[in-house]
């Protein structure tokens, strides 16, 4: 009989999705994230503050029909589970993480165990001549067995283990592959599809070390970006030496060398119009900040809170006298002295398709400088666009000859936004906006690693400063006197003093 459940998505969106009882949960949370353009990777569900164990059937999990199920961020790092290996009446136990996919689980046991052979075995038929035919493995998990390469592939967070112990049966069913050919084929498969390799194999590129002449050409030619600055100090070295490069005459050697990675403030033969750092888009829709887990009790208010909102109320409710024009001139040269002193601003600007630039700006640089440095990463320069500073009081940057700094009031890191013109063109507006040059030195925007908060900590860091928090003391016993007085006229007997 087919039923439904309620999956609330962290921004309180409701999604239905139809359930039988041989429905598995991990379908579930893979329906659900479909419908919310997530990816399930990254999420679990809760019931009633309960975390839902994905690998088993709907009609297991004790879970009624229309229940309200919660989807919220699982961990970024992936857990260690408890994979216990059931192969023809033997069981092997092996700590692993939750992100191994199911083929290198499997091949695991079989580098831990003397023996063991899971993923090449054969046997042979009785009218082949001794040939041996591939006998595949099938993994059973809860009842649901993964056969396919497709489903070998699946981690094990995939497959809905995340946490706690785990029993994997293995049958095998027989192929009409030769054992040569499906273990062939299979190796072929994974190393297509396996993200890991590519990735070991440009970090032992990485390690090799070159010569300083070498890393001098390859940065030159662009055949490997080298944003780190020991490469850049390599290049700043060797300009007075002619390098032989396929990049265009006009585009100096120093700026394209350079133009990736951090800002670098010793080096001062940069191109200025080149952007320090190019950054692409980021892969998902939902923004990182969001997808960090945190505990509902952090966000409960303190007693601490309470009082210190109470202290601004009454703060509020006090008359104040209105700042004289000589006290309002001196808090505008305190401003205006505090910007002199800036030297230097990060600059970054959000395009339109989500990939951003950042550039340092002097303060000597105007909004014209700025628009023409934009206009050098741009595929279509020719396009009208404008800037907007970000936050509530934000307004428009103009393309003229004022400094930035000054005018604008910028301070160490700003974030710009550009918006298009009305009247762009639909291409423009569809294309990427990055030309190609600037698009081949984007990276991936690094997200820092930010601790998860805790109740406790959440009242120790979220409370009020040390001088509130040391006056409390005297709040308190000053209360404490009040409420004893006013409780001792309420319980006064008439005609007593």
């Amino acid at each position: 009989m087919a039923s439904h459940v309620e999956v609330v998505s962290t921004d309180l969106r409701r999604i239905k999705v139809k359930v039988t009882p041989s429905t598995y949960l991990v379908d579930v949370l893979g329906e659900a994230c479909q419908k919310l353009h997530a990816s399930p990777d990254r999420f679990l569900l809760k019931h009633k503050q309960k975390v839902v164990d994905l690998t088993g059937p709907f009609r297991t999990s004790g879970l009624s029909p229309g229940a309200k199920l919660e989807l919220v961020l699982k961990s970024s790092s992936p857990s260690v589970v408890s994979i216990a290996l059931d192969v023809e009446g033997s069981r092997f136990t092996k700590k692993l993480p939750s992100d191994m996919p199911l083929w290198q689980v499997l091949r695991q046991f079989e580098t831990s165990e003397q023996g063991l052979n899971v993923t090449g075995k054969g046997l042979p038929k009785s009218d082949s001549g001794g040939q041996l035919y591939y006998q595949a493995p099938v993994v059973n998990i809860m009842g649901r067995e993964y056969s396919a390469k497709e489903d070998l592939q699946k981690t094990l967070s995939q497959c809905g283990i995340n946490s706690g112990s785990m029993v994997l049966r293995i049958f095998f069913h027989r192929t009409e592959k030769t054992l040569s050919d499906a273990l062939q084929e299979m190796d072929l498969y994974m190393n297509e599809v396996d993200p890991e390799k590519p990735r070991e194999q440009a970090k032992a590129e990485t390690q090799v070390t070159p010569t300083v002449s070498e890393t001098k050409e390859e940065i030159v030619s662009g055949d490997t970006p080298m944003p780190d600055f020991t490469a850049s100090e390599t290049v700043e070295k060797g300009n007075d030496t002619a390098v032989t490069s396929d990049k265009p005459t006009n585009a100096p050697a120093d700026s394209d060398a350079l133009s990736v990675g951090e800002p670098s403030t010793s080096i001062a033969n940069v191109d200025h119009l080149q952007p320090t750092g190019v950054f692409s888009a980021p892969e998902y829709s939902t923004p990182v900040a969001a997808q960090i887990y945190e505990d509902d009790s952090v966000y409960e208010p303190t007693i601490a809170h309470a009082q210190l909102r109470q202290q601004q109320l009454l703060t509020r409710t006090q008359n104040t006298r209105l700042k004289s024009d000589a006290e309002l001139a001196a808090i505008e040269a305190e401003k205006v002295a505090k910007l002199a002193k800036i030297t230097k601003v990060d600059v970054k600007v959000r395009f339109p398709d989500q990939t951003s630039a950042q550039w340092t700006i002097n303060p000597e640089d105007t909004g014209s400088f700025l628009y023409q440095a934009i206009r050098g990463v741009m595929a279509h320069p020719q396009e009208p666009f404008k800037l907007v500073m970000s936050g509530p009081n934000g307004g428009p940057i103009f393309d003229n000859a004022k400094p930035i700094i000054a005018s604008y009031g910028l301070k160490t890191r700003e974030l710009l936004n550009l918006l298009w013109e009305d009247a762009v063109s639909q291409n423009a507006r569809s294309a990427p906006f990055l030309n190609d040059k600037a698009a081949s030195r984007a990276l991936a925007v690094p997200v820092p690693t930010v601790p998860q908060g805790s109740a406790d900590e959440g009242e120790s860091t979220a409370g009020p400063s040390t001088t509130v928090a040391t006056s409390e003391k005297k709040e308190r016993s000053l209360d404490s006197a009040a409420v004893r007085k006013t409780i001792s006229k309420l319980f006064k007997l008439p005609g007593r003093k």
